[in-house]
């Protein structure tokens, strides 16, 4: 794989990676208020999402490929890998307090006597997240603006 290529692919699916995560932050403060029925309709938008992972797993990927590649430049290869290992604690990150909020929700269809406890650590996991893919993206971009070709 080329360098230019993997780099292109590295921001690109970086970039989708935080499609998901941008939306549930920005409709985390609206949907923080919402009593528990309203609150349980509007996570059904969310059925079929799980299709993100592709684009995480292939940021995760292309990054990596992007620090193989540019390995011996000291600034790229950093911002590479820093996406990388960004990229893979937000799974980290989804596995530890998203994943268990929607086990124990049944994926938002059963509401337990803790709900609003696992709205919150569902909620913030994601904002979490988002705030960590941005990170990602931009050491994306960085690795691709200083590498030499």
């Amino acid at each position: 794989m080329g360098r230019k290529l993997a780099h292109f692919l590295a921001i690109a699916f970086t970039a989708a990676a935080m499609v998901p995560g941008g939306a549930h932050l920005f409709a985390m403060a609206a949907k923080m208020g919402m009593a528990q029925e309203p609150y349980f309709t509007v996570q059904q938008i969310y059925r079929g999402w799980a299709l993100f992972g592709i684009a995480i797993f292939g940021a995760i990927f292309a990054n990596a490929a992007v620090a193989w590649l540019v390995r011996d430049q000291r600034l790229p290869f950093k911002a590479a890998l820093a996406a990388t290992l960004i990229l893979a604690a937000t799974l980290a990150v989804f596995f530890a307090w998203t994943y268990p909020a929607n086990q124990a929700t049944q994926n938002w269809t059963v509401a337990p006597p803790n709900w609003a406890d696992l709205r919150t650590q569902w909620e913030y996991s994601h904002a979490a997240n988002a705030v960590m893919t941005f990170a990602a993206l931009c050491c994306a971009v960085l690795a691709q603006l200083t590498a030499r070709d």
